[in-house]
């Protein structure tokens, strides 16, 4: 095995383990980055909203101009095909991936019959919340849906994140807060963002920059089942700067708190702690 952890891959009919080959250099995605990918998880026995990750990577392959070849049901199942395959309880990563294989009517039109489709299940250990992340101002900012696929979790957006993590982390955080090209705070480099003041959870409202995830959108659901005042607004650097609480949101670790922001130390909150717990009671429960 390589650097990757184990990893099993549903492509072409067939089961794969390992990192199989699945482009070559004139695949229009390999050098005009039409692909999208969406990522559930699965841990401790659960794969809370899989299926909405699956439909969700079906809307973002039309969204880039690809054509979904596979029902958000039968990623599913196979989703649940693929988790078999693995030993012990180390939590996955489960990713399915559309992309073009040829060049459409330009070499930059992907040809839409030509979507390719596969999933890949790695092992992934889950982000331990510990004290919190600390976070930073982001250097780069987030496109808009006039200047990119940002209704689509297109894998060509990624770089943008990985400069302003990179730039972050060289800066001595571990993640930042990006924002728009209003200078409204959209979203971390990595997952959505919350704060709390005074007793009121906040986060950014959906404006075409950044997608309104999935994690995001049932803990929003569920703090305000549990009577959390939950407000969709703009907020600036400054109302995270002057927060009670800052909690991450995510598929990759689900809910996280901020321990730090610039020099400022922060400790999780009741807020933040009632998300988290609210979120893996509903993993607990749901049926996926």
């Amino acid at each position: 095995m390589g650097w990757y952890s184990q990893t099993w891959t549903w492509f072409e009919g067939e089961w794969h383990e390992g990192n199989p080959p699945i482009m070559g250099p004139r695949s229009h995605a390999t050098w005009q980055g039409s692909s999208v990918f969406d990522g559930a998880r699965w841990f401790d026995g659960l794969a809370p909203d899989l299926a909405l990750h699956a439909a969700r990577v079906n809307r973002s392959a039309t969204a880039l101009g690809l054509k979904p070849t596979e029902s958000a049901e039968t990623i599913v199942a196979k989703a649940h095909e693929g988790i078999k395959k693995f030993k012990g309880d180390v939590a996955l990563y489960i990713k399915p991936m559309y992309w073009a294989e040829a060049d459409g009517v330009s070499t930059i039109i992907p040809d839409e019959e030509s979507t390719r489709f596969c999933l890949c299940l790695f092992e992934a250990p889950m982000g331990l919340p510990a004290n919190g992340l600390s976070v930073t101002q982001g250097v780069f900012r987030r496109p808009t849906v006039e200047t990119a696929p940002t209704d689509a979790k297109a894998g060509c957006l990624y770089p943008n994140n990985a400069r302003t993590l990179r730039a972050a982390k060289a800066a001595g955080f571990d993640n930042a807060l990006v924002l728009d090209m209003l200078g409204n705070v959209a979203e971390t480099a990595t997952s959505n963002i919350f704060l709390a003041k005074d007793g009121v959870v906040k986060t950014p409202i959906p404006n075409g920059t950044f997608l309104n995830g999935i994690t995001r959108q049932r803990v929003i659901g569920l703090l305000r089942q549990d009577g959390v005042t939950v407000e969709e607004t703009s907020l600036r650097y400054s109302d995270f700067e002057q927060a009670d609480e800052i909690f991450s949101s995510g598929n990759y670790s689900k809910v996280v708190p901020v321990g730090r922001i610039d020099n400022r130390q922060l400790q999780p909150g009741p807020l933040y702690r009632k998300a988290r717990e609210l979120y893996m009671d509903f993993a607990k429960s749901a049926k996926v």
